[in-house]
């Protein structure tokens, strides 16, 4: 079974793929409700160039699948809301509005069978995943380089926190150096006044003699 057959088949495959909507643009335009995030089940058959049933039995088969991805249907306030935002009409159907994200679009194109447009979106899917291994192995070499470039860094964290602790030791140190210099000096200061004093006296500080 060839690779677009398992994708057809698969529904964990094409899970793993459809986070890459930015496929439908390479292949056609895909053009977009105002909102600028929906289309409608036409414009879904308009850009997968088929007829309106085609879609609608898909998301018949596939509904489960679909919603995962961001389908849903719209009722009531929230579909007359959108309606008058997103489109010229100004009566809401009755039955409900299907509208799909771009992530749903892609999934349709993973398993609307007979559009040529289809074909070419799984096509760009596939050659995207055939380079993916080449990708992986280069982000996990950027990955490792990294990993050793943090286990680096946390190094010199750990050098640079032990050169603080012994920098604010080396000042504490310091510090008290410095605390008991100046009781010193005071002391010395003190002792120079009396010194001065005792000099400056009349008789020099000498005893007198009888």
């Amino acid at each position: 079974m060839d690779r677009e057959a398992v994708l057809l088949e698969s529904r964990t495959m094409r899970g793993g793929m459809v986070e890459r909507t930015e496929l439908l643009d390479r292949v056609k335009a895909l053009l977009l409700l105002p909102d600028g995030v929906h289309v409608t089940g036409r414009m879904v058959a308009d850009y997968f160039e088929v007829g309106d049933k085609a879609v609608e039995s898909l998301v018949h088969r596939h509904r489960a699948e679909l919603t995962e991805h961001g389908y849903h249907v719209l009722k009531g306030a929230d579909l007359r809301e959108f309606v008058s935002f997103n489109m010229k009409e100004t009566k809401a159907p009755g039955s409900g509005l299907g509208i799909f994200p771009r992530r749903a679009v892609l999934n349709v194109a993973m398993l609307l069978r007979g559009s040529a447009v289809a074909r070419a979106v799984r096509r760009e899917l596939l050659e995207l995943a055939d380079g993916s291994g080449e990708d992986t192995a280069a982000l996990r070499r950027e990955v490792a380089q990294l990993r050793a470039e943090v286990a680096e860094l946390r190094v010199l964290v750990l050098a640079m926190h032990r050169q603080a602790r012994l920098d604010r030791e080396m000042i504490a140190g310091l510090s008290v150096r410095m605390a008991s210099c100046q009781g010193e000096v005071r002391t010395l200061g003190g002792r120079v006044d009396l010194l001065c004093t005792m000099l400056a006296s009349p008789h020099g500080g000498r005893r007198r003699r009888r």
